[in-house]
């Protein structure tokens, strides 16, 4: 499945090629995922952007005509993060270890991107269109969960009766609700939920 493009029909301002503006654009970006962590979407203004990220005001509308549209951006780049991630089941002894790496390295590029999906689940709730991009993401990620799983259904050992798509959806959900979480989660408490996932896709697809 392609993967949603959130910045089609965006008017985003040309992309900088001088180091400088090329550096100041990753402070932006920077700045505002930080304060949207702490704050949500809402209660962070361009000004408390530009402030952090020690530019002006008139410098941020150099690279985003909106807060909005600067939250698109972020989403997109975690959006192209998990689809860079490499999703098909290594060769490994001990399936259940193998899972558990898998999930660790999948959850590891997403929390860069806390801030940005707790603030695009708050504007998501009064902005149809952000909902119907919501949408979009979760059918693409739960096909890609699906793809996974159907994988792993063909290794010695699986689970004759699972319901491949049903546990997908299911998966999928508990995933982003664990990226939600996350942000108020000790790293103990997200190893704690990464061993939990593995433990029930493992349990799910495959007889003991």
């Amino acid at each position: 499945m392609t993967r949603p493009n959130l910045l089609a029909g965006q008017d985003l301002p040309p992309p900088p090629r001088q180091k400088r503006s090329i550096e100041k654009r990753q402070r932006i970006k920077a700045a505002a995922l930080a304060l949207f962590r702490d704050h949500g979407f809402e209660r962070t203004s361009i000004e408390d952007i530009a402030r952090k990220a020690r530019v002006p005001v008139g410098g941020f509308y150099q690279h985003y005509r909106s807060k909005r549209q600067l939250l698109l951006a972020l989403m997109d780049e975690l959006i192209e993060t998990m689809a860079n991630l490499d999703l098909r089941p290594k060769p490994s002894a001990d399936l259940r270890t193998g899972l558990r790496h898998f999930l660790a390295r999948a959850f590891s590029g997403d929390l860069r991107y806390l801030g940005a999906y707790r603030a695009w689940l708050e504007a998501a709730l009064s902005d149809r269109d952000l909902a119907c991009k919501q949408r979009q993401i979760r059918a693409w990620t739960t096909g890609r969960v699906t793809g996974v799983f159907a994988a792993l259904h063909q290794l010695p050992g699986a689970r004759r009766d699972v319901s491949i798509p049903s546990l997908a959806r299911s998966m999928d959900s508990f995933f982003w609700n664990l990226l939600g979480e996350a942000i108020h989660a000790s790293k103990i408490e997200l190893d704690q939920w990464i061993d939990s996932a593995a433990h029930l896709i493992y349990h799910a697809l495959f007889r003991d």
